[in-house]
């Protein structure tokens, strides 16, 4: 298995096998699960973990959570509105490794303009040569944020008490990087 110490170097983030998603409560008792496209990089330093960097950006406007009138509704100016808003960034400002394999990433999260630090544990999942020679490795994470902090405060009241959408939403990721030189290599 690959450690952290291993990786150096300069990644991107594979879109196509990577997954940002959010999940919370809707109506009090189940739950509306969405994601977002997504594309970013990262800086590995495995001698000086804390030179290491990440920034990633998704597309508002790509939110899907399955639903054509509920993913409409997130692109008003209720939610998201990506005419105003089109990117949704996080930007680490500090990477502290916990163990062989795992890291606490903070960093600075922009939902609306509104920036809030946030901090949250990842894992790593491994690294692999894939079969057209590119140096792959893979993250997982999540960890959960008021979206209220981030001007994200439309709701409805339901009758029997409660709302409509949970103020609390879980982020979710499961990341591809792939290595972009040579300098990526253990």
């Amino acid at each position: 298995m690959t450690t952290l110490s291993e990786l150096n170097g300069n990644y991107v983030i594979d879109p196509t096998h990577t997954a940002i998603s959010f999940v919370t409560r809707h109506a009090m008792v189940t739950k509306v699960r969405g994601h977002f496209d997504a594309e970013g990089t990262a800086h590995f330093d495995g001698a000086n973990p804390k030179n290491s960097s990440v920034r990633v950006t998704l597309d508002v406007n790509s939110v899907n959570t399955g639903n054509a009138d509920r993913d409409n509704h997130l692109r008003t100016s209720d939610f998201f509105e990506p005419e105003k808003y089109p990117t949704i960034t996080f930007v680490s400002t500090d990477v502290n490794p916990t163990s062989d394999d795992e890291v606490e990433i903070t960093g600075d999260l922009t939902i609306r303009d509104v920036t809030k630090q946030i901090t949250f544990p990842v894992e790593l999942t491994g690294r692999v040569v894939d079969p057209f020679g590119n140096d792959r490795v893979g993250f997982e994470g999540k960890t959960t944020v008021n979206r209220s902090d981030f001007g994200l405060t439309w709701n409805a009241a339901l009758e029997t008490g409660g709302v409509l959408v949970s103020d609390k939403v879980t982020l979710e990721f499961d990341v591809a990087l792939v290595a972009q030189n040579d300098e990526a290599q253990a």
